[in-house]
């Protein structure tokens, strides 16, 4: 997570969503650079809300927007799946070692999900708060020149990154039957992510973000 204080931005980090560069390259830049731990690094709206909303509003003042960025449903499903089969993971109680994408994908779609499939939700990490607390900038993860451009304009500084924490890249297919369940199950995250503007401008709740968070 990003903050700058003088042009009122909060950049939060989703997981697998290419943030970890944006931080290496825009750190210096920030009042406030949160890497670790990752439950902090990668505080949802919800946590935003709760524990640092307060603090920089009263050290720096009301008005900040909050920026986000997010992958399509499935592409981040496989992201999370490539990034448990890196090397050295093979023993990790999360490790996709030895498991198909149709088998992550199954088991990600159930009540109680084994330890390789708990990666969250981007819908979840989005959602809005009661107190009105909620993204205002949100950019598809495919879209990095729309990103770059908001935050070159923002921040008034020219921005390059470098790929950082990427998953291993390899192909992956997924069976129809299993892939139609998803869409159906999660649609949600589909109403969502096909309803970013291109330019980042973002609504919430016009936009299909799940009800505020009770």
């Amino acid at each position: 997570m990003l903050v700058f204080s003088n042009e009122k931005l909060v950049f939060l980090s989703v997981p697998k969503t290419g943030t970890t560069a944006y931080e290496a390259a825009l750190a210096p830049r920030a009042a406030i650079v949160v890497r670790q731990p990752p439950e902090l690094k990668h505080a949802p709206v919800f946590r935003y809300n709760r524990f640092f909303r307060p603090a920089i509003e009263k050290f720096m003042g009301e008005g900040f927007d909050v920026l986000a960025v997010m992958r399509e449903p499935l592409d981040w499903l496989g992201s999370w799946y490539r990034y448990r089969q890196r090397p050295g993971q093979e023993q990790a109680r999360n490790s996709t070692h030895g498991i198909s994408f149709d088998e992550f994908v199954t088991e990600y779609m159930k009540g109680k999900r084994a330890a390789y499939a708990q990666v969250g939700s981007q819908t979840k990490f989005l959602e809005p708060q009661n107190n009105g607390t909620a993204v205002t900038h949100l950019f598809r993860y495919e879209d990095q020149d729309g990103l770059r451009r908001f935050l070159s304009e923002r921040l008034q500084v020219e921005i390059e990154t470098r790929r950082m924490n990427s998953s291993p890249t390899m192909a992956l297919t997924l069976d129809q039957q299993v892939e139609q369940r998803y869409r159906r199950k999660f649609a949600v995250e589909y109403q969502l992510y096909d309803g970013i503007e291109a330019d980042g401008a973002f609504s919430p709740l016009a936009n299909g973000v799940l009800p505020p968070h009770h």
